[in-house]
């Protein structure tokens, strides 16, 4: 069987489709079957290209959402689940672009904090050990940040974004995406040297 067509599981595919063709003419119940029909099975497919099972249950929640919101779109062109099985591997490769993304922008922002703090650029092995220890106190309070300061802080520092595009995709102005991100950088920085001071210590 070729690997770009889903193999069926529980309920059939003729089951599914006709619970997809109800649903697309407002049947709520026969959505609510048809979402308990294909969530383990999107799950899976999302596991077997990630390899995370938490990162396959965000990209399973984001596909049941676009199921929601699209599936008017599918028209009854083909399988549902083949539909599903697209939707599901276009999300995983989004979902890499955007850990892509978020590695470089972790990367930058380490970079940043050791020019501030007057470290080498090429940093020694214990520099080294202690920008893992940044990232992680970053992650952590990261997630402590009010809303709009974790959102921006997110786009800009994590995922590359500039903050001209996120003023546009926030519908923000400028000047208050900059402001954002200016007391999120100053918060995470501020709680990182007051609880860990030693990580901005230069290397013996």
């Amino acid at each position: 069987m070729p690997a770009s067509v889903p193999r069926r599981e529980g309920s059939s595919g003729e089951d599914l489709d006709d619970l997809a063709r109800r649903a697309v003419a407002g049947d709520a119940r026969a959505f609510d079957a048809l979402v308990r029909g294909v969530h383990r099975r999107i799950h899976r497919w999302a596991l077997a290209r990630l390899g995370d099972p938490d990162d396959a249950d965000d990209v399973a929640q984001a596909v049941l959402v676009r199921l929601h919101r699209k599936l008017d779109t599918w028209r009854g062109r083909g399988r549902v689940t083949s539909w599903l099985y697209r939707t599901t591997a276009n999300e995983c490769s989004s979902w890499h672009r955007r850990l892509a993304r978020r590695r470089r922008g972790w990367e930058r922002f380490r970079a940043r904090t050791a020019d501030e703090d007057g470290m080498s650029a090429r940093e020694p092995s214990g520099a080294a050990a202690r920008s893992t220890e940044v990232a992680a106190l970053v992650i952590h309070y990261f997630e402590a940040l009010p809303d709009r300061q974790r959102e921006v802080f997110d786009l800009v520092d994590l995922q590359g974004y500039t903050p001209a595009e996120v003023a546009e995709m926030l519908d923000l102005n400028p000047g208050t995406v900059r402001a954002n991100l200016f007391k999120a950088r100053r918060s995470i920085r501020a709680r990182i040297l007051a609880t860990h001071p030693h990580v901005t210590e230069d290397p013996p």
